[in-house]
C-alpha cells in the first residue's frame, strides 16, 4: 500500500470516527447549542444597552448666475465634501450644538418694544396720529426635550458618510433613546447650517431631510444569537474530540501489531451470562460429581 493511499485511508477512518462521535453525542451537542443560543439571546435582549441611530441629509452649494461658473462651483463643492465632514465634527460646531441641546428653542417672532401714542396739535386741537403699541415678548418654539450632552460626547456620537460624486452627505447620530438620537442629529445639522457661511464661502446650506426618530442599531439580537448557537456547536465538538483523544482504549487489532509489535494469537468472544446465574465452587463440585457418576 502506498503512502498516499494509507493517508487517504487514515483520513477516511478519522472522518468516520468523527461522524460516529457526533451521532453518539448528538443530544449533548444540541443541548450546548440551544443553551448558549438562549444565553446569547438573553444577554443581547436584556443585558446590553441598546443604541439608536437617526440620520439627516445636508446639501451645501454655492449659487451662481453664470452656467459655467455654476458647474465649476458644483465640482468644487463635491471635492469639498470631505472638508464639510471635518467641520461638522469640529469643536466649533459641536459646542454650539451642545448649547442648543441644553435649551432647544427656536425664535419664531422677535420681541416688539412698546411705543407711545403720537399726537398732533393743530389750532389748539390735539389729534391722535398714531396709537400706542404695547410691548410684546419674543415668541420661541421648543423643538425637543432638553439634553445635557457635552461636545466630547457629541464627537463620539456623530458620524458623517458621503457618496462619491454627490454634494449630499448624511449626518448620523447614535444615542440611548430614539428621541435623543433624533435631537442630536437635528441639532448638529442646524448648527452647521448656521455656522458654515461664516467659516467658508458658502451661501446655500439645505437640510434635505430632517432626522426622524432613531432606529435600533445595537445590539443585533439575531446575529448575536446565531453566534451563540455556533459557539455551542464548536465548544461541544471540541469537548467530545478531546475526550475521545484522551481515551487510551485499544479499538483495533492493527494498533497492537503495528504500533506495539505484538503477535495476535486469537480473539475471545464476549459472553453474556444471565443476570440470575452465579458460579460458585459448590456449583462446580456438583457438576464434576454428576459427570463422574455418568
Amino acid at each position: 500500500m502506498s503512502a498516499e493511499q494509507q493517508n487517504n485511508e487514515e483520513v477516511t477512518i478519522d472522518l468516520r470516527r468523527l461522524f460516529i462521535l457526533i451521532r453518539k453525542h448528538i443530544i449533548s451537542i444540541l443541548i450546548w447549542m440551544i443553551g448558549l443560543g438562549l444565553i446569547a439571546y438573553g444577554v443581547a435582549e436584556y443585558v446590553l444597552v441598546p443604541k439608536y441611530t437617526a440620520s439627516t441629509q445636508l446639501l451645501v452649494n454655492r449659487k451662481s448666475a453664470d452656467a459655467n461658473q455654476a458647474y465649476t462651483n458644483q465640482q468644487a463643492d463635491i471635492n469639498a465634501v470631505t472638508t464639510y465632514k471635518d467641520i461638522i465634527t469640529s469643536n466649533v460646531i459641536l459646542k454650539g450644538a451642545s448649547k442648543y441641546l441644553a435649551n432647544p428653542v427656536t425664535l419664531v417672532k422677535k420681541a416688539t418694544p412698546a411705543k407711545k401714542a403720537v399726537y398732533k396739535t393743530n389750532d389748539g386741537t390735539r389729534t391722535l396720529v398714531k396709537k400706542a403699541v404695547k410691548a410684546k415678548p419674543a415668541v420661541y418654539k421648543r423643538e425637543s426635550k432638553s439634553y445635557s450632552v457635552s461636545a466630547s460626547e457629541l464627537a463620539s456620537a456623530v458620524s458623517v458618510t458621503t457618496t462619491t460624486s454627490s454634494q449630499v452627505f448624511t449626518l448620523s447620530a447614535t444615542a440611548e433613546t430614539p428621541a435623543k438620537a433624533q435631537a442630536i442629529a437635528n441639532a448638529v445639522a442646524k448648527e452647521f447650517k448656521e455656522q458654515i457661511p461664516k467659516i467658508m464661502d458658502v451661501n446655500n446650506v439645505t437640510i434635505v431631510a430632517e432626522a426622524p426618530k432613531g432606529t435600533k442599531t445595537f445590539p443585533k439580537v439575531k446575529m448575536i444569537t446565531a453566534v451563540g448557537v455556533l459557539a455551542g456547536l464548536v465548544i461541544s465538538l471540541l469537548i467530545i474530540i478531546i475526550k475521545d483523544l484522551s481515551d487510551t482504549t485499544v479499538r483495533e487489532d492493527s494498533f497492537m501489531t503495528n504500533e506495539l509489535g505484538l503477535t495476535n494469537l486469537g480473539e475471545i468472544a464476549h459472553i453474556t451470562m444471565p443476570k440470575d446465574w452465579t458460579f460458585t465452587a459448590k456449583t462446580a463440585e456438583k457438576r464434576g460429581s454428576s459427570r463422574r457418576r455418568v
